[in-house]
C-alpha cells in the first residue's frame, strides 16, 4: 500500500509539473477559457484539480487539422508583400496624378486669362477712339 501511495504521489507531482510547464510554454493568445496567468495560479493553488482543468479547458487545441503558422499580418517582411501598402501606394499615385493634372489646368487657365488681358489691353491702346472704361460712355477727353 505505501508503494502505491508513493507511486500515485510521484504521478501527481509529474502531472502538476507537466501542466505548469505546458501552461507556461503555450502562447498567451492560444490559451482558452481564462488568461494564462490565471491558469498558472490555478495550477499552483489547486494542484491536481487545476492541472486537470488545464488539460480539459485551458490547453490550446492541437487536434484535428493543425492550422498553419501565420506570420503577423501587421508587420510583413517586405513592403511588396503587404497588400495594404500596395493599395495605399496606388491611391497615393492616383492622388498625385490628379493634383498634377489640376495644377496643369490651373496654369492653363491663368495663361489664358493673362493672354486675354494682354489682348484687351493691346486693343484698347491701339484704338485711341476707344472709350476709357473709367469714364462714362460717350465722354471724350480732349
Amino acid at each position: 500500500m505505501p508503494r502505491l501511495l508513493l507511486f500515485l504521489a510521484i504521478v501527481g507531482v509529474a502531472v502538476i509539473v507537466y501542466a505548469l510547464f505546458d501552461c507556461i510554454m503555450s502562447r498567451a493568445e492560444e490559451v482558452r477559457s481564462i488568461s494564462k496567468p490565471a491558469w498558472v495560479i490555478t495550477i499552483l493553488l489547486v494542484p491536481l484539480l487545476g492541472a486537470g482543468l488545464w488539460f480539459l479547458f485551458g490547453r490550446p487545441r492541437s487536434g484535428g487539422s493543425p492550422s498553419p503558422r501565420v506570420t503577423d499580418p501587421r508587420h510583413p517582411t517586405a513592403p511588396d508583400d503587404d497588400p495594404q501598402f500596395l493599395r495605399n501606394l496606388e491611391t497615393r499615385r492616383r492622388q498625385q496624378a490628379k493634383e498634377a493634372e489640376l495644377r496643369r489646368r490651373e496654369e492653363e487657365l491663368k495663361a489664358q486669362e493673362r493672354e486675354k488681358k494682354n489682348d484687351d489691353g493691346a486693343s484698347n491702346s491701339d484704338n485711341p477712339d476707344s472709350e476709357d472704361p473709367r469714364q462714362g460712355p460717350g465722354s471724350k477727353t480732349a
